[in-house]
């Protein structure tokens, strides 16, 4: 438990613009409260990517959590990170269950065979990383290359928010309320309450709205009626994997994007706190994996370090694990309660998608800042174009099939990505980094 220790910093730190490091934390009242911050960054989109492929959001929390905790062991607690559900697997669960899109998936357990493969195969990786370092995995994925994945994440997610979260003019106007709401409290307060800036953006806008609705007749009511007639306590329906040959292998390979995410995550903290966390790579990798098994063998969803607790770090400045530590807990207990999903189901949709914005604009901020950190030179025409074509197939969503199985935008983009950057580089000559390059020129 030595390795679990933090330092404590005095909340006035925050109101000197101080930052929080990942071994350090804040008084436990403050830390907690930031851990709801996660989860409630995390739950739109965790509860979200399961809604989309026929999984139980319920679960997928409380997997979330464990998850979490699991990868927090296997780092050592020195790497600030959530685990949440994977978009990276939507679109192979869809195809290897044949989904319809609405409702329970009435073949879930073949998808969770192959979640459970893909865990393998990350775990595997990880290994590897941890045994040999992380050379190959840096010049297969350069910074112009992680850079451009994270923003990407952030990118396709963007049409989440602005398509599906707003049925009206009504709404789309409670989505903009809802964003500069956030901006407001990020710019014009200061201390815990600037920290909470997405938690007290999300309650304020909530209120605006019931007062425009409940109040006023303009758009849907909120309706809280599903908070009372929730239950406190319930478990979770446990579903066991079935493991098809065809389906395991239409999955596993989703583990090559999870690599790219989660190294995208530890650079771009790394590039936030100054610290550099490569030490950890491989046993981050491992700690994906075994949580994305463990979920997976349960009847969750694949897992990966989440993006969106990227964009709280980046606008709270506070990285400490300690907050990830109570997140997941958080998780855990949210997950056996079936009030918890009643609460946040009760988050007007748009109120959510104009966090949803914010938030997602700071995952594709956050894989800039790799670029700029990096140093990352744009007069290199290798970079310029694996940079471009990156992001237009990420944001375009850009698919390719190979019979059954599909490859969407965030696929697309890591493998281009990758690809691109390998055919791009051969026969020129090694260069120690863009960032050593750019200062000698």
């Amino acid at each position: 438990m030595a390795s679990f220790q933090w330092t404590e910093k005095p909340a006035r730190v925050l109101a000197q613009g101080g930052v929080i490091a990942p071994d350090e934390r804040l008084p436990w009242p403050q830390t907690a409260l930031m851990g709801v911050q996660h989860v409630v960054a995390m739950f739109g989109a965790t509860v979200l990517a399961p809604i989309l492929m026929g999984f139980d959001p319920n679960l997928a929390i409380l997997m979330s959590g464990i998850g979490t905790l699991i990868f927090f062991v296997f780092t050592g607690g020195k790497v600030p990170s959530y685990l949440g559900s994977s978009f990276a697997f939507i679109g192979v669960v869809i195809a290897a269950t044949a989904y319809a899109g609405k409702g329970a998936n009435a073949n879930i357990g073949v998808a969770l065979g192959g979640i459970i493969a893909c865990g393998v195969v990350y775990t595997l990786i990880g290994a590897l990383v941890q045994a040999t370092g992380i050379g190959w995995i840096e010049r297969m994925m350069p910074p112009v290359v992680t850079g451009s994945v994270v923003a990407v994440i952030g990118l396709n997610l963007a049409g989440i928010p602005i398509k599906n979260m707003a049925a009206s003019n009504f709404d789309s106007w409670m989505q903009a309320l809802t964003f500069v709401s956030v901006g407001l409290v990020a710019v014009y307060t200061r201390g815990m309450v600037q920290r909470l800036l997405i938690l007290v953006g999300l309650i304020l806008a909530s209120v605006v709205y019931a007062l425009l609705t409940n109040g006023m007749g303009l758009g849907k009511p909120l309706d809280l009626s599903g908070i009372a007639a929730a239950t406190w306590f319930g478990m979770p329906v446990l579903v066991a994997p079935v493991f098809s040959a065809p389906a395991m292998l239409l999955i596993a390979p989703v583990a090559i994007i999870l690599v790219a995410e989660n190294l995208g995550h530890i650079k771009a903290v790394t590039a936030m706190t100054g610290r550099n966390l490569d030490v950890y790579m491989g046993r981050a990798f491992m700690g994906d994996g075994v949580a994305t098994m463990v979920s997976g063998a349960a009847g969750g969803t694949g897992v990966t370090t989440y993006a969106e607790n990227i964009g709280v770090m980046a606008a709270t400045k506070i990285y400490s694990t300690a907050v990830f530590l109570v997140a997941a807990l958080i998780a855990v207990v949210f997950g056996f309660s079936p009030k918890f999903g009643a609460v946040i189901q009760a988050i007007p949709l748009p109120v959510m998608g104009g966090v949803s914005i914010v938030v997602f604009g700071l995952i594709a901020i956050a894989g800039a800042r790799i670029w700029v950190d990096n140093r990352v030179d744009f007069s290199d025409n290798r970079n310029l174009i694996v940079a471009a074509v990156t992001l237009v197939l990420g944001t375009g969503d850009f698919t390719l099939k190979f019979g059954q199985f599909a490859l969407g935008g965030i696929g697309t983009a890591t493998f281009g990505a990758i690809v691109l950057y390998a055919l791009l580089s051969a026969g020129r000559p090694a260069v120690a980094s863009d960032a050593t390059a750019a200062s000698s020129r």
